[in-house]
């Protein structure tokens, strides 16, 4: 009888199906990482779903972010993503957390619950405790470096964060895992060098500025996918 993962299944069969069914993934953040992640996870079957975020859907999300249209805005996007999912697959079970991972907060997390964590959030301080975490509890984990200030998806690459490049986000990640005994930890990560971004001023010219990162709806989106593909295998694999 075809369902709808009946085009996955000619690829890993009912056995990899069953895997993904019976996995439960967390997932660390929804923006434009994050968001696209957990769709495409959905999308191939797993079977139970964190989502972990405490921000609201804004105006500036519509331009990269899969929770984001106008009909959602100033929703919580654990709740507009839910939505989305359900849909997508009404029978996923799917745990909303409203509030942000940090070391302070990290106890709220059970992560002997889950077969596998993606880190899609934005602070060093909650990525190096999720990383901490994942090792405590022998449980796979992916990260998500720097995909803002990117304007080139092909440059982006899965691989150890002991053996990244060029990404300033994975240099400091290699130095603080170091410290803590973290041996390995597999991350995506950008060889392309960060742009500059540019915002506009009073008088209609433009001038750098550091704060707040640019992005485009084609590089977070490419990271997200590619980071599920990597769950998805390793899941099917094992």
């Amino acid at each position: 009888m075809t369902d709808q993962f009946e085009r996955l299944r000619l690829l890993i069969g009912d056995e990899g199906l069953n895997k993904l069914k019976s996995s439960r993934v967390a997932v660390f953040g929804l923006g434009g990482v994050g968001g696209h992640l957990a769709e495409a996870l959905v999308r191939s079957g797993i079977g139970a779903i964190d989502l972990i975020d405490d921000d609201t859907v804004s105006l500036t999300n519509l331009n990269r972010q899969a929770v984001a249209y106008h009909s959602t805005l100033g929703m919580a996007k654990t709740e507009a993503a839910k939505i989305k999912l359900l849909d997508i697959n009404p029978d996923c079970k799917i745990t909303v957390h409203n509030k942000f991972f940090t070391p302070e907060t990290s106890s709220d997390f059970d992560f002997s619950a889950y077969d596998y964590v993606a880190d899609a959030i934005d602070t060093v301080s909650g990525k190096i405790e999720l990383a901490r975490l994942a090792q405590e509890y022998s449980v796979k984990a992916i990260s998500s470096m720097g995909a803002g200030n990117k304007l080139d998806p092909t440059k982006f690459e899965v691989a150890d964060i002991y053996k990244t490049d060029t990404c300033p986000l994975a240099k400091v990640m290699r130095h603080e895992l170091k410290k803590r005994g973290i041996k390995h930890l597999k991350v995506v990560y950008s060889r392309e060098p960060a742009i500059k971004p540019l915002q506009s001023n009073e008088n209609g010219g433009t001038h750098q500025k550091r704060q707040t990162p640019g992005s485009a709806a084609f590089v977070p989106s490419v990271v997200g996918l590619i980071m599920a593909g990597e769950i998805i295998k390793d899941i099917v694999k094992e």
